[in-house]
């Protein structure tokens, strides 16, 4: 007589919370939308005991709702799935199935790292932020245990791919460690270099936007302006203050972005992690990686430097999250490139030369147009203002010529175009979902055309632009030729 099986009992799946520091930072983070209200408390009623008092309630009230918000929030993790839950006045449950997540993001800002906490969010390759999950408030070792776990399937196997592809060793490969010297062209980039600008723009839109609170209006803003206007020496100094806080600040804006930027292959991700006061690390997964775009404003171009980024699927925020090197050497960018995603093994061709004539006449005709209208109409300044604009758009146009390119090696296609921004597209063939051939009024009468090939990645589409109309869509013939080919086969006959 057999005994009779005693059905195992299944054990309690653990309901995880926030650490409880984080509620040292809650507080905190809520104190900006508090500051007008509380003001507005405290001057309307004449700072008296009970102004401070309904202030100090205020207060109170945003640490009570943090503690509350702390205490109906947890997650789980159980049968291949992530669950997070919150229960404070309904209750909502997000459900992530592990086989869904591509990444996870682990992010320190200031507060956090100074409690051990940080920031992990989860990349589902959804393409956008609206179906991510985010965990604010893990202590640094649960962050990292998490995103073991998380990745634990998807890891081991594109670890295999990885190896075989020769991207990583035993313990992974480093491709990149920008050295701290190279921290100096960070003012060469735009996004950098115009933060004394960007400052002074948002310090003067939230005088506008707080300014009444405070008792003040747009016509005490009228006086104070026209009080400079009369003191034109203090424009001048105020501008050139600006001016030369433009590398300054732009140093310091990229340090603390890109501060220590490395970048590592592991377990089939490519890992970025950057930041000097936030530190941030950035996992891809390399299976979805179609290729790279190197990137390069007029002033980078002159000294020789560029960035870098990856052409992810379903990847959102692309800009931010898909940065492979910030500014660099260019030798350094494309060698990176190559050793991390891969070669392109064919030079770029040339467009015809109608492709010039246009950008000659875009860069150089309306600005002359505008200038004829203002000498017509009396204005000369203006007008020699703007035929020196329309003379300063022939080497522009010319160089913009020269950047127009593009080229097929059999595995990888690659486009180019921009002057004053560049940009070279380098993406799998596998990565194009179709095409888009283009051809304005003003191109047919030059013969040319735009070829665009649709990816389902990065931007989504990238464009050959003003090649010959033959040379085109010999492009795309070339890249995809089951799809093109058998249409141009029925146009023949």
């Amino acid at each position: 007589m057999t005994a009779p099986t005693i059905p195992s009992m299944r054990p309690p799946v653990p309901v995880l919370r926030l650490s409880p520091r984080v509620l040292l930072i809650d507080p905190i983070r809520m104190l900006p939308s508090l500051v007008v209200p509380l003001a507005g408390v405290l001057i309307a009623g004449g700072f008296s005991a009970a102004s401070f008092g309904w202030a100090a309630l205020g207060v109170a009230a945003s640490v009570v709702f943090a503690v509350i918000r702390w205490a109906t929030f947890t997650y789980s993790i159980a049968d291949g799935r992530l669950e997070l839950t919150r229960a404070f006045i309904g209750r909502s449950v997000r459900t992530i199935p592990l086989e869904r997540i591509r990444g996870v993001d682990v992010t320190a800002p200031p507060m956090h790292r100074v409690l051990g906490l940080a920031v992990l969010k989860l990349d589902t390759g959804a393409g956008g932020d609206e179906q991510e999950g985010e965990l604010d408030g893990v202590t640094k070792q649960e962050a990292e245990r998490l995103r073991a776990t998380l990745l634990a399937d998807r890891e081991q196997h594109a670890a295999a791919a990885d190896d075989a592809a020769g991207h990583t060793g035993p313990e992974g490969r480093r491709y990149a460690r920008v050295p701290r010297s190279w921290l100096r062209y960070g003012p060469l980039s735009g996004a950098y270099l115009f933060t004394p600008f960007a400052l002074l723009a948002g310090a003067i839109g939230l005088a506008f936007q707080w300014g009444e609170e405070f008792g003040l209006n747009q016509r005490a803003a009228w006086r104070a302006l026209e009080w400079l206007w009369d003191r034109p020496y203090l424009l001048v100094a105020a501008a050139a203050a600006l001016v030369l806080a433009m590398p300054v600040l732009g140093w310091l804006m990229y340090a603390l972005f890109n501060w220590d930027f490395t970048l590592s292959g592991r377990g089939g991700y490519l890992i970025a992690e950057r930041g000097l006061i936030t530190r941030r690390v950035v996992s891809l997964e390399r299976r979805r990686i179609r290729g790279y775009e190197l990137g390069e404003s007029l002033l980078e171009r002159r000294f020789h430097v560029a960035r870098l980024w990856a052409v992810v699927t379903g990847l959102g925020d692309s800009r931010t999250r898909g940065q492979l090197l910030p500014v660099v050497p260019r030798p350094f960018a494309e060698t990176v490139a190559v050793e991390a995603v891969g070669p392109i093994g064919a030079p770029l061709r040339r467009h015809p030369l109608m492709a010039r004539r246009r950008r000659l006449f875009r860069a150089i005709v309306p600005w002359a147009v505008f200038a004829a209208i203002a000498f017509a109409l009396g204005f000369v300044v203006v007008g020699c203002v703007l035929l020196l604009v329309a003379a300063a758009g022939v080497p522009l146009g010319l160089d913009r010529y020269r950047s127009l390119g593009h080229a097929f090696d059999g595995r990888r296609l690659s486009v180019r175009s921009g002057s004053v921004r560049r940009t070279q597209a380098v993406v799998e063939r596998r990565a194009v979902v179709g095409w888009t051939i283009r051809q304005t009024w003003f191109q047919r009468g030059g013969r040319v055309l735009t070829v665009t090939a649709g990816v389902g990645a990065g931007k989504g589409g990238y464009s050959a632009v003003d090649t010959g109309e033959e040379q085109g869509v010999a492009f795309a013939a070339e890249v995809t030729p089951a799809w093109i080919t058998p249409f141009l086969t029925s146009h023949d006959g």
